[in-house]
């Protein structure tokens, strides 16, 4: 590689990653710990996951519940089984019925106690694991369409070019740098060889998260009404079908008498076919019609097929099976590409154990940030740099560590205030919830950055964070009764996890953090 492609690829590299370093580290930050989303909501709910399907979900009786309370002619119903929790997402369609009445004329989404059939709006069910979830592809600037998935979508493709680039930039070193490690040497060295061994480490999975999260974030942008005006006329209906979801494309053909269509007898039939079959999506299209459907949708055990997608569609009024795709026989390459992005990027195909190691991993990338930010700056601290530019690149990176490092005392907080201070499922506890995170993240980015000194941000944000992590299992125990020991003893190993994982990471940072000593520089002196 001759030096002029070598100096463009160093610059663009390293301008690519400065650029979208602050954002990709609350990425990988928040990512990381949305490994454990259905284990923080069981711990905050005080709730046992109950399993990933609806295999065992009893949907007959949230069905009726359902029609007990609103009219359904005419309308699509489906169950979604997301994620480990005892709650069914459930979304209905306006109806069909020109003639339906007003209640029924518009679309609703809410979820359903799989146990007590209690509803709950999205609002009223939100959680700290929801949070950091949606945090980490930004969903809450979402101001406009899509906005937020598509920032997110740009900076992990921006991301994927920093990794392309970086690898091509240290080829010829890769082996060398990687074993190379001089604590006593300077500080630009000892960053270097931090950001250069952690990035080697760390670049298979950097890799599978820039490419696939480019890939889930550009599709939902690019799915959004906004794109379809320009491609489909504003035609989404057309888009949707194209992307095969959308509307069920069965015709009303007349109201029928008859009770609540039996659900889980068609899920029996399935399971039934299809033992190593994992239900995650049950929907009943035109329910109380004679030309009502129930389909039936799921994935196939990672174990028999990493790829399998299957569906049974039924026709309600016989029982006749008008649709089967089986999971462990039909492939093609969409469904394949898909799935297998989708458990790469999630981690959920191998088990807690896996995405403990993901979390790590992540962690491990958030480090690779910042150190790639210190070598940006101590770089740029020398005399031959303007005293008004330098005091600009250290204000920057003043701001810039005190956003990232105070989020982990800030989610540390959250974890706590929330567990003892919000108790009530109703529609304010979003609002809490976001409240308490992001005050409590502002008001410590705003006392790191007047402090302005990188060695105590770094430090105190870790011992900070490491303080009141230890705090965690406590709430959780004067609230909930549900100690470390308790939930050992009745196997709640998913509340257990939580606690545990707090306790570990705490000490972790928190030696981390008393183990820190101060590096001169010229910056930290400004």
């Amino acid at each position: 590689m001759n030096n002029r492609i070598y100096n463009i690829l160093f610059n663009t590299h390293t301008v690519s990653g400065i650029v979208i370093s602050a954002a990709l580290y609350v990425i990988f930050f928040a990512g990381s710990f949305s490994f454990f989303r259905d284990e923080i909501i069981s711990w905050e709910r005080s709730e046992p996951l109950s399993g990933i399907a609806l295999n065992q979900a009893k949907l007959n009786v949230l069905l009726d519940s359902i029609s007990d309370r609103e009219p359904l002619y005419g309308r699509d119903i489906g169950f979604t089984q997301y994620y480990e929790e005892n709650k069914v997402a459930v979304s209905i369609t306006a109806s069909k019925d020109t003639l339906a009445p007003e209640e029924a004329s518009t679309a609703e989404y809410f979820y359903m106690d799989k146990e007590n059939t209690d509803s709950y709006d999205y609002y009223s069910a939100y959680s700290i694991g929801e949070l950091l979830y949606r945090l980490h592809f930004f969903a809450q600037l979402n101001f406009y369409g899509t906005s937020g998935y598509l920032l997110a979508g740009l900076i992990a493709f921006f991301f994927l070019f920093a990794v392309i680039t970086g690898v091509l930039v240290h080829w010829n070193k890769i082996v060398s740098n990687f074993y190379l490690f001089r604590p006593k040497a300077k500080l630009k060295a000892i960053w270097t060889d931090a950001h250069t061994a952690l990035g080697v480490l760390g670049l298979p999975y950097q890799f599978i998260f820039a490419l696939t999260g480019t890939y889930l974030m550009i599709g939902a942008s690019v799915m959004a009404p906004p794109v379809a005006s320009l491609v489909y006329d504003n035609d989404v209906v057309s888009m949707y079908a194209d992307f095969g979801i959308g509307d069920s494309g069965y015709e009303l053909q007349g109201r029928v008498d008859g009770g609540v269509p039996d659900i889980d007898a068609y899920m029996d039939k399935v399971l039934e076919s299809w033992p190593d079959f994992d239900i995650r999506w049950v929907t009943v299209m035109n329910y109380g019609d004679a030309n009502m459907h129930i389909a039936i949708e799921g994935l196939a055990h990672n174990t028999r097929n990493f790829t399998g997608k299957g569906k049974m569609v039924f026709r309600a009024d016989n029982g006749e099976l008008v649709y089967t795709k089986d999971p462990f026989k039909d492939f093609n390459y969409v469904d394949a590409a898909t799935n297998v992005l989708n458990k790469l990027h999630f981690g959920d195909f191998g088990g807690r154990g896996l995405r403990v190691v993901y979390f790590v991993l992540g962690i491990v990338s958030c480090f690779v940030i910042i150190s790639g930010v210190m070598i940006w700056l101590v770089a740029r601290d020398r005399k031959s740099v303007s005293e008004r530019k330098r005091r600009f690149n250290a204000w920057l990176v003043w701001i810039y560590l005190a956003i990232c490092l105070s989020m982990y005392p800030a989610t540390a907080f959250t974890f706590v205030a929330v567990k003892t201070l919000v108790h009530d499922f109703d529609p304010s506890r979003i609002t809490q919830i976001y409240s308490i995170f992001f005050y409590s993240w502002l008001v410590l980015t705003v006392l790191f950055a007047l402090k302005r000194d990188n060695y105590f941000t770094n430090k105190y944000a870790l011992i900070s964070g490491a303080l009141i992590g230890l705090l965690v299992p406590i709430a959780n125990g004067l609230v909930s009764g549900n100690w470390i020991w308790v939930s050992l003893s009745e196997g709640h190993y998913d509340i257990l996890f939580v606690d545990v994982f707090w306790i570990l990471l705490s000490i972790t940072t928190l030696v981390i953090g008393m183990k820190l000593k101060r590096q001169k520089s010229q910056t930290d002196l400004a």
